[in-house]
C-alpha cells in the first residue's frame, strides 16, 4: 500500500553530480524522516543523509563532508539527494526510507527498491 519510486541512479564519472529522487504514496498520514541510506557489496547499510517531515532539520552520514544536499518537497512528498563531488567510494545502491505513521497512528519504516549508483574514475 506504501510504495516509493526511486530515481535519478546510474553511472557516473569522479567528480560530476547526480541528484536522486524518491516519491513516496499510499497510506501515509505523518511522516516523520524520509531519507536515502547506501550498501555497497559486502559492507554495511549507512544512512547518508535525511530530512524530518516538518522542521527541515538533517543529518548526513560522517563521509558526506558537504558534499550532498537533501532537501524535500512537501506538495510532491518527495525528497531529493543532490550529489556533487561524487568518488568511486560512493558506488553503491541507495535506498530511500520512509519513517511514517498510517492511518491506524502506527509507526512504520519502509524501503525502496534501491537504485544504483556507479562512479568511475
Amino acid at each position: 500500500q506504501v510504495q516509493l519510486v526511486e530515481s535519478g541512479g546510474g553511472l557516473v564519472r569522479s567528480g560530476g553530480s547526480l541528484r536522486l529522487s524518491c516519491t513516496a504514496s499510499g497510506s501515509i498520514l505523518k511522516t516523520y524522516v524520509m531519507g536515502w541510506y547506501r550498501q555497497a557489496p559486502g559492507k554495511q547499510r549507512e544512512l547518508v543523509a535525511g530530512i524530518t517531515g516538518d522542521g527541515d532539520a538533517t543529518k548526513y552520514g560522517d563521509f558526506v563532508k558537504g558534499r550532498f544536499t537533501i532537501s524535500r518537497d512537501d506538495a510532491k512528498n518527495t525528497v531529493y539527494l543532490q550529489m556533487n563531488s561524487l568518488e568511486p567510494e560512493d558506488t553503491a545502491v541507495y535506498y530511500c526510507n520512509l519513517d511514517f505513521a498510517d492511518y491506524y497512528l502506527t509507526r512504520n519504516q519502509y524501503w525502496g527498491q534501491g537504485t544504483q549508483v556507479t562512479v568511475s574514475s
